[in-house]
């Protein structure tokens, strides 16, 4: 009973289904009693199923059986590249130069807080050599 038969005349009980969907987009909110109002009067006048998919065609569920579930309206999510290992060499680097950077840290004295530039450097030259390969 969907709406692969547009022409199909409504029944009674269709349209009283379809009121009763109203009434519930009233209930949660989506339809103000003026927009019910107008919609309402399209349900009752409406005479085949095409009649009523404009009335529902900006509502999700639950929307009449006889229209069918709503569209999916969800985008489909683009693929993911596979991770090559340059990808995964330069997502790896910056991380390894900090904890390089500690270790440096506390066993060399002399160079101190210097040795904490060097995640800085490193993120600088991958992030400047992925935007080149882009």
């Amino acid at each position: 009973m969907a709406v692969d038969r547009p022409n199909f005349r409504l029944s009674d009980a269709e349209r009283a289904e379809a009121l009763d969907v109203l009434a519930e987009h009233v209930r949660t909110g989506r339809l103000d009693i003026v927009e019910y109002d107008e919609r309402s009067t399209a349900v009752s006048a409406a005479r085949t199923r095409s009649d009523l998919a404009p009335v529902f065609s900006d509502l999700p569920d639950p929307r009449p059986a006889v229209l069918g579930p709503a569209p999916s309206t969800e985008a489909v999510p683009a693929a993911v590249p596979p991770l090559t290992l340059g990808r995964r060499v330069a997502a790896m680097a910056v991380p390894a130069a900090a904890v390089l950077a500690i270790v440096l840290f506390f066993t060399v004295g002399r160079v101190g807080i210097f040795v904490f530039v060097l995640p800085i450097v490193v993120a600088l030259l991958v992030g400047s050599l992925t935007r080149q390969r882009r």
